[in-house]
């Protein structure tokens, strides 16, 4: 089975994630949803304008990101679009009400990140009827007729900590079932998870009943962060044809600089590791953001990567980074120097 081409279950044939999405760099649009900081509408929206400009035609969104701020955004900035020309995934397992909250939003370990978010309240339920309604919700913000990509968002123990299993168990019995249904009929393309943890997404490949097609991995097959994930999860998916979207490839920022990882401030070890990638990335002339990205797009198992954005001078450096050309010599020093796991697969 291939990650390209068509992947067959049973009797079925399905289109392979990598080929659905159809290009290695997407738009992950977390940040229009007000992520850290107060985002003004007219910088959103050029914001996705300039990731479209810079020939991106895959966008993924959350009911969660803002409490349905990003999607409104996303809907507008693309309502004038082609809709057979672009790839939108969205998520499941969070309605947003029209109710407004009332006090502090407990998001895991997420805390506060979108504070600056729309103040609706939002609960989580992954049931069957919560997943249809998810759905309707999504399309009328994104104003758009159709969703080709379902992730079942956050079902893992970063939100839920010892709970976790038990909203597992009723996105098995829900949400998995719909949306295996969905895709069946032809509704949408494909569906996952759309988790920051590893071990949510091995449970599901265990499970005999449901059959995805492959999952969104936030800030686990990253640079900075890919021991985990390297253990199991994606020799099994590049085995399966199990397609990986790599979230957050830049690790909160970390990699490039910035004060975050995981959401909050920066461990010191994890700075102690990026200013030694970056050492040797200065002495050969490469951006840390385009080591980021060629690491995750090397290994098989990854379908796209998903750098969020709030600035339109970011999208560009996006795809210059994609485009840059890193002397192997670069990859072989991270490997003598211990930074990167020896079963990882690097650049040719």
């Amino acid at each position: 089975i291939g990650l390209t081409g068509y992947r067959r279950r049973g009797e079925e044939t399905y289109m392979a994630l990598k080929d659905i999405i159809g290009s290695p760099l997407g738009f992950g649009a977390a940040p229009l949803g007000n992520m850290f900081r107060a985002i003004p509408q007219e910088e959103a929206l050029a914001t996705v304008e300039a990731a479209w400009d810079e020939g991106i035609r895959y966008f993924d969104n959350a009911p969660f990101y803002g409490a349905g701020l990003a999607e409104i955004r996303m809907g507008e900035a693309l309502r004038n679009k082609p809709r057979d020309e672009y790839v939108i995934s969205t998520k499941v397992g969070r309605i947003v009400l029209d109710e407004l909250e009332e006090g502090t939003r407990d998001n895991g370990e997420k805390g506060a990140v979108f504070e600056h978010g729309r103040s609706n309240k939002v609960i989580n339920d992954y049931s069957a009827d919560a997943t249809l309604r998810s759905i309707e919700d999504s399309l009328k913000r994104l104003q758009t007729d159709h969703i080709d990509i379902v992730w079942v968002h956050d079902l893992a123990q970063d939100f839920y900590g010892d709970e976790w299993i038990g909203m597992f168990e009723t996105a098995r019995q829900g949400a998995f079932k719909t949306l295996d249904g969905l895709r069946d009929e032809g509704v949408i393309k494909a569906w996952g998870l759309g988790v920051n943890r590893v071990e949510a997404i091995e449970l599901l490949l265990d499970l005999d009943g449901p059959r995805p097609d492959g999952s969104l991995l936030a800030g686990r097959y990253t640079l900075l962060d890919h021991d985990r994930a390297l253990q199991r999860l994606v020799p099994q998916a590049a085995e399966r044809g199990f397609g990986i979207v790599v979230g957050g490839p830049y690790s909160s920022g970390a990699l490039v600089g910035g004060p975050n990882f995981e959401y909050a401030p920066a461990p010191p070890e994890i700075l102690d590791k990026m200013a030694r990638i970056k050492a040797i990335a200065d002495r050969h002339g490469v951006s840390m953001k385009a080591a980021g990205l060629h690491f995750s797009l090397a290994n098989p198992a990854v379908a796209a990567v998903i750098p969020g954005a709030s600035r339109p001078s970011r999208i560009a450096e996006d795809r210059a980074a994609l485009e840059e050309v890193i002397p192997s010599q670069f990859w072989r020093e991270l490997r003598e120097a211990g930074l990167v796991n020896p079963a990882a697969p690097l650049p040719e």
